[in-house]
């Protein structure tokens, strides 16, 4: 059997096996949740999470079923509310459903270091177009975050642009979700609160976007310093 049909054959066997470990502790050993589940969910928020394999926002934050509604996207982006482009709005909808039918008390954008999609935004647009480069269409949504991170880093790193663009993309998700009438007046009620959470991949740690500070500060810091390269976490918006 050729070598990669092996390991397909492997992570197929281990997600089996996964659902199994699954389905005997919510069905067999503890079914009480999934009883619960069976009459309809009820999460109290909403987190827009990023498609890549390495932050699974459900095993990050130790999550069980129906507790969080989620909406995974390149990037962790969220389109401004536009209602007359004549697009597919999948992120729109979820939030739609997330506000109006499930009544949700929080939305978590959820961004992380070493984004793919990000360090795609930040390359030189390429010289001949491609009219099926979906990606580089879809992350055009992020151009204010990149044109704000060359206008203040402009002589830095790629690394260290990439690092302030993942980070001042979640400030723009946050910027385009209040452009949502149901997200704003929600928000003005006081029914509804917004956060901008990262995850620093290398460094093992949770920052959250404080308003007051104008920056990301850990939540939860890293189990060990990670020396005199680790990168710095915060970064201003002013």
């Amino acid at each position: 059997m050729p070598e990669n049909h092996a390991m397909n054959g492997h992570d197929l066997e281990k997600f089996i096996s996964g659902f199994e470990r699954f389905q005997q502790h919510h069905y067999g050993d503890d079914p009480a949740l999934l009883n619960e589940l069976q009459q309809g969910q009820h999460p109290r928020t909403l987190l827009i999470g990023c498609c890549d394999s390495r932050v699974d926002p459900g095993y990050l934050i130790g999550a069980e079923p129906g507790d969080i509604f989620v909406s995974r996207t390149v990037a962790n982006l969220v389109p401004p509310c536009s209602p007359d482009d004549g697009g597919y709005h999948g992120v729109s909808a979820a939030i739609q459903f997330a506000l109006q039918n499930l009544k949700v008390e929080r939305i978590i954008i959820l961004g992380h270091a070493q984004c793919g999609g990000i360090r795609a935004l930040m390359e030189p647009e390429p010289e001949k177009k491609n009219d099926f480069d979906f990606i580089r269409k879809w992350m055009k949504i992020a151009e204010p975050a990149k044109r704000s991170t060359l206008a203040k880093f402009g002589h830095a790193s790629n690394e260290v642009q990439c690092r302030v663009c993942e980070q001042s993309s979640i400030l723009n998700s946050l910027n385009n979700l209040m452009t949502f009438p149901w997200v704003k007046d929600a928000v003005k009620e006081g029914h509804l609160t917004v956060h901008g959470w990262y995850f620093d991949l290398a460094a093992g740690e949770l920052l959250a976007y404080s308003e007051r500070s104008g920056s990301f500060l850990p939540m939860v810091c890293a189990l060990e310093p990670s020396g005199p390269e680790r990168r710095p976490s915060r970064i201003t918006t002013a």
